[in-house]
């Protein structure tokens, strides 16, 4: 394909006699890598509305390159001179100057990966994203805000919290925010499974309500295994119209929570407070993963009302009051009954 270019271009613009002489210096020039024995590779960093001329300059200093006229004319021959991508690229001066132009023109660049792990909250998002140097945190935050967004993605909503699936991302530096958000709904989407609207509609809740309550169940939980259980609980709870009293609920509506939740925080009334409001917060408090939904929709069927911490990562269930304290007694003896892992004993209601 090149030969044909160099030489279409040489009769065009060469006298003939000089055509071959030409052909073989041009052609050296234009097909042959910098450095063909070169092992290792270089990050190289296309920035937007750089021009060709630019591009071309960078690849010949940096010694990818042998010319960078040699970019240039493979580049307008092919009619690719405004198609290369701002982006990050891993090259090497082993490569000619159209396989490097082609690597940018087909935007093949270098992904940062990002784990997003489940039960984080959105607000911790962006942290990952920034370190990850895929956009910075203000720009994703500002992104959150956007309501339009929301409504674009068919999110009924006020919030992307409990929408932005929990997986491992590649993105390229300096993604749009709107894309990573567009991105990590999308992955949701298609984790939601038709049954689980079906199952929902059995249970007479939204999806809305049913990754309100997955998310808690998420933060409640310290296994995969004990999450139907958990459910359970909540669900036996919200049909007997007691209060969820789970004390990341309250947590979530703490601005600059310092890790230490008190007796206050408990009494202080925020719409996630679920030792005060019955029924569920009006949001998810964190993006669920795939088991958490699964609990939520399938709970297991028991009779089960408490649960507390036994210390070792799992959980004591109880049917009863009595039995709950006895457990609360024997697990948590010198807590001081707020244990972030346990719902405690259905109170006397501060407000009716």
């Amino acid at each position: 394909m090149i030969r044909k270019l160099i030489l279409t271009f040489l009769y065009l613009f060469l006298p003939l006699a000089s055509i071959a002489l030409t052909f073989r210096g041009l052609e050296y020039y234009l097909t042959e890598p910098f450095n063909p024995a070169q092992t290792q590779t270089t990050l190289f960093s296309v920035a937007e509305h750089k021009s060709l001329r630019e591009i071309a300059k960078e690849l010949e200093q940096q010694h990818l390159i042998r010319s960078s006229w040699s970019l240039r004319i493979i580049a307008r021959i092919q009619s690719k001179d405004t198609s290369i991508k701002a982006g990050e690229y891993q090259l090497s001066a082993a490569m000619s100057a159209e396989q490097i132009l082609d690597k940018m023109v087909n935007g093949e660049m270098v992904l940062h990966r990002v784990t997003i792990k489940e039960g984080a909250r959105v607000s911790e998002i962006g942290p990952l994203l920034e370190q990850s140097g895929i956009v910075s945190q203000l720009l994703f935050d500002q992104a959150l805000q956007n309501q339009a967004l929301l409504s674009e993605l068919g999110i009924q909503a006020n919030s992307f919290e409990g929408y932005l699936f929990p997986e491992t991302y590649q993105f390229p530096r300096n993604t749009p925010a709107n894309k990573v958000i567009t991105t990590m709904h999308e992955q949701f989407n298609k984790a939601w499974q038709a049954e689980w609207a079906q199952q929902a509609v059995t249970l007479k809740m939204s999806k809305h309500e049913i990754l309100t309550l997955a998310s808690i169940i998420e933060k409640e939980s310290g296994n995969f295994e004990e999450q139907p259980i958990i459910s359970s609980v909540f669900h036996n709870r919200l049909n007997r119209n007691m209060r969820l009293q789970a004390d990341p609920t309250v947590i979530y509506g703490i601005v600059n929570f310092n890790g230490n939740i008190t007796k206050n925080d408990l009494q202080r009334f925020t719409p996630y407070n679920t030792y005060l409001i019955r029924g569920l917060p009006p949001g998810p408090i964190a993006n669920p993963g795939i088991s958490a939904i699964k609990a939520a929709l399938y709970p297991a069927q028991t009779n089960y009302l408490y649960f507390v911490g036994n210390g070792a990562g799992r959980h004591i269930f109880s049917e009863d009051l009595d039995q709950h304290n006895n457990a609360v007694n024997k697990f948590q003896r010198g807590d001081n009954d707020t244990d972030t892992d346990t719902p405690p004993a259905e109170t006397t209601p501060i407000f009716p």
